[in-house]
């Protein structure tokens, strides 16, 4: 029962103050969790998807009245919690343990499955997806993305191996609106979309590692710092990798070489773990090498540790504001028109984003760094890039935005031109052209989370850096460093 007395808090509003209190951002930086908070978050979650159609059978069935006659106390989101697990999760079952409060709900077993089971008759639902929810239109992506892992097989090898995936019709939107069709995607290589409700999890090629589910716009990351021909790289580094999505994926653009190499950095040792499990579901036995992981904190590097690296990816803690998860919080405040944007601490993320960059930049063989983060906000995105591109050690450096024939070109969406004024003045031509080197996605328009990406690139000058530049940026780092674990850090 330990995990619903932790998991109750969860379901009540976020009290605090601006837009600090995604869902995610509350369960993943809880620290006195004693339960898994990824399984916290999907009960949470679940529960809220179902809430009105719990409380339905919660009334009908009178048990509430029941368990106040055997003066037992429970409140209202404990019991949403345990009848959710006991009617509407898979297996079907309240969490192990002995309590006085789930044996008084065993012994009323049978009525509420009884209410339960007038509830899908009266929605024509064989199950519990099959009932209509006020939140999941809002909060869950509108399509499934997967990408076929190259690491352990090829596009034609695993439809061939996989008929679930074969016998999918072929469609050209991502506007699937039933169970049955296959989108593949025009921007990223060996990435498809299905209905969300597709029981992908369940099959063989997601339990070999084969497929990988991963947001579209995650993937930007990983094809932006290798999709050139002319600029390949053999050893990366992700800097924040946790749980390794984008650290899988830029692996599988990697020769398959001795040389090749992810160097996949993560601070956090519960995330460390993920990271791990991920990275060897994904590489298997014979590329166990492929993908290093070091358990430290990226800006504690040393680049000159890391002479061959030439492409690195820096996806740092931000505030998650293109994350669906704030939706259901959302929907539970509807007194609130308008998020409210705590400036205060998006100018504090933007800190902390714009001297990992320093750092990353800082790597003596470095030609092409990936910027991302998952917000909406120009405070961690746009404005992040004007302050590194305006630095005037970067500049020495020869550090620029790549042109956007380099940056995904074909996608439509650019980043913000009006806020690179401050480096091009009135010139909109010039605000254009660095707007190019960037990418936006819209959340859920285009088919996932809000994101961000810029592309740098290191043109022909040769200037030296400062000698004391590298150790004043690491200094500043270990000042905010901390920081990062207040915020959210991703689940991909």
């Amino acid at each position: 029962m330990k995990l619903y007395f932790e998991a109750e808090q969860f379901l009540s509003p976020y009290k605090g103050k601006g837009s600090g209190g995604s869902l995610q951002s509350r369960i993943f930086n809880e620290a006195k969790l004693v339960n898994s908070p990824k399984h916290i978050y999907a009960l949470v979650y679940s529960t809220l998807k179902y809430k009105e159609h719990i409380q339905t059978i919660i009334r009908k069935s009178k048990i509430k009245q029941t368990l106040q006659t055997k003066k037992l106390k429970i409140s209202d989101n404990l019991l949403f919690l345990v009848v959710h697990d006991l009617l509407f999760s898979s297996k079907g079952r309240i969490q192990l343990g002995k309590h006085p409060i789930k044996d008084a709900i065993l012994q009323h077993k049978t009525r509420l499955q009884a209410e339960y089971t007038k509830l899908k008759l009266k929605y024509k639902a064989k199950s519990a997806e099959d009932l209509p929810t006020n939140v999941s239109t809002d909060d869950e992506t509108p399509i499934r993305w997967f990408r076929v892992n190259t690491i352990k097989t090829t596009p034609e090898k695993f439809f061939k191996d996989h008929p679930f995936f074969a016998k999918l019709e072929p469609v050209s939107s991502i506007d699937i609106k039933a169970p049955g069709f296959i989108y593949t995607d025009d921007y990223i290589p060996n990435l498809y979309g299905i209905h969300p409700k597709e029981k992908l999890t369940s099959t063989p090629a997601y339990l070999k590692g084969e497929v990988i589910i991963q947001d579209r716009a995650s993937c930007f990351p990983a094809h932006i710092l290798n999709d050139d021909p002319s600029d390949k790289h053999v050893e990366i580094i992700d800097s924040c990798a946790a749980p390794g999505n984008k650290t899988t994926h830029c692996a599988s653009y990697l020769p398959r070489t001795e040389d090749s190499v992810v160097y996949a950095f993560e601070r956090d040792s519960n995330r460390v773990k993920v990271l791990k499990t991920m990275c060897e579901k994904a590489t298997g036995t014979k590329n166990k090498n492929l993908i290093q992981i070091t358990h430290t904190d990226f800006t504690s590097t040393n680049p000159q540790d890391f002479p061959n690296v030439t492409g690195l990816v820096v996806d740092p803690s931000c505030s998650g504001s293109g994350i669906f998860g704030r939706a259901i919080e959302d929907a539970q405040l509807q007194e609130q028109e308008k998020e409210e944007i705590d400036t205060e601490r998006l100018n504090r993320l933007a800190g902390f984003q714009f001297k990992i960059m320093k750092h990353a930049l800082l790597f003596p063989k470095a030609r092409k760094v990936v910027y991302s983060t998952c917000s909406i906000h120009p405070h961690e995105n746009e404005r992040v890039v004007v302050d590194l591109l305006m630095d005037k050690d970067i500049k020495a450096s020869g550090w620029q935005l790549a042109s956007r024939d380099v940056v995904i070109s074909e996608w439509p969406k650019r980043g913000w031109k009006e806020e690179f004024t401050a480096i091009c003045g009135g010139n909109e031509e010039e605000c254009e052209a660095l707007a190019g080197g960037c990418v936006r996605a819209t959340p859920k328009e285009d088919g996932g989370i809000g994101f961000f990406a810029a592309c740098f690139v290191k043109n022909d000058i040769k200037s030296r850096k400062p000698d004391n530049m590298l150790q004043n940026n690491t200094n500043d780092i270990d000042e905010e460093a901390e920081e990062q674990d207040e915020e959210w850090s991703g689940f991909d």
